[in-house]
């Protein structure tokens, strides 16, 4: 898959030098696998040191705030504290604190939605769609340049709709050129399954629960994996070149190893493992 994106990568990706730790303050966790402790929306995380940098960052995994490590806002962050609010703080600025979380949700949505759009735009395969992709393109871009009162006001559902339409098309294009009957697992329930070795090449994953799922040494090459669930799935020495709306916090959830591979855009997780012994399972779909 081609890296070169039609917006610069750093737009749509997390500059937290540049945020006021929006994830740490305005989104809830609750206690769990992924969070050691509960936290209400609008407080700050009690990791959160002052100067806006998470106290345990090293250490996030270790101390049980896994879920932390796999969270991405697109850069979201950056947009919402250097441009819609004009570089003013909530700490300094307290006044703007309400409307600032409320408008960081948005703008990741909004920023999602354009890194899966931008994708979209590289793959040669979805040429007869490009023209409606640079229109979803440039509309969601502008409604990031949108003022915090338009923002929050914004009913985001019609363009999500629009431009899931315009995704799933794109899918199915690029999809459509692997030989054979692809599978349709699509928000399938496939937690823990035993997939190690499975032929998924153009597999509709959209949706799908693969936690704890084994797809070690799988060819997961044009499967669309926008959504699919890989929090602790097995991905050792499995093939997810060219893999559809594959994303950085999909691997940060997973597990693999110096085997694993994956689309040139994204980077290697620092958690992976080294290479899992050659030991084969049954595959279970």
């Amino acid at each position: 898959m081609p890296n070169h994106l039609p917006l610069p990568l750093p737009l749509l990706e997390a500059d937290c030098a540049n945020c006021f730790a929006l994830c740490c303050v305005a989104l809830p966790f609750a206690k769990s696998n992924d969070f050691a402790v509960n936290k209400p929306a609008g407080t700050p995380c009690e990791n959160l040191r002052q100067d806006f940098r998470c106290g345990i960052h090293t250490r996030l995994r270790d101390t049980g705030f896994q879920g932390c490590t796999v969270f991405d806002c697109f850069g979201a962050g950056q947009q919402v504290s250097q441009v819609t609010f004009g570089g003013r703080d909530w700490r300094a600025h307290p006044e703007t604190r309400g409307e600032m979380f409320e408008v960081f949700p948005v703008m990741r949505q909004l920023h999602e939605l354009l890194f899966y759009v931008a994708e979209a735009l590289t793959l040669p395969d979805a040429a007869p769609l490009h023209a409606q992709l640079r229109g979803a393109l440039a509309r969601t871009e502008e409604w990031t340049r949108a003022d915090a009162q338009a923002l929050t006001a914004l009913d985001i559902t019609p363009l999500r709709q629009e431009i899931n339409t315009l995704l799933l098309e794109t899918s199915e294009l690029v999809r459509a050129k692997v030989p054979g009957r692809k599978k349709n697992h699509r928000g399938a329930d496939l937690m823990g399954a035993r997939l190690a070795g499975a032929d998924l090449r153009g597999a509709n994953l959209r949706g799908a629960y693969l936690i704890a799922a084994d797809l070690r040494r799988a060819d997961l090459r044009t499967a669309d994996l926008i959504g699919a669930d890989l929090r602790d799935a097995n991905l050792r020495g499995a093939d997810l070149r060219h893999a559809v709306f594959l994303t950085q916090p999909q691997l940060n959830a997973a597990q693999g190893d110096p085997t694993t591979k994956f689309p040139p855009t994204l980077t290697r997780p620092t958690h992976w493992t080294k290479p899992s012994p050659a030991k084969s399972s049954p595959t279970g779909v």
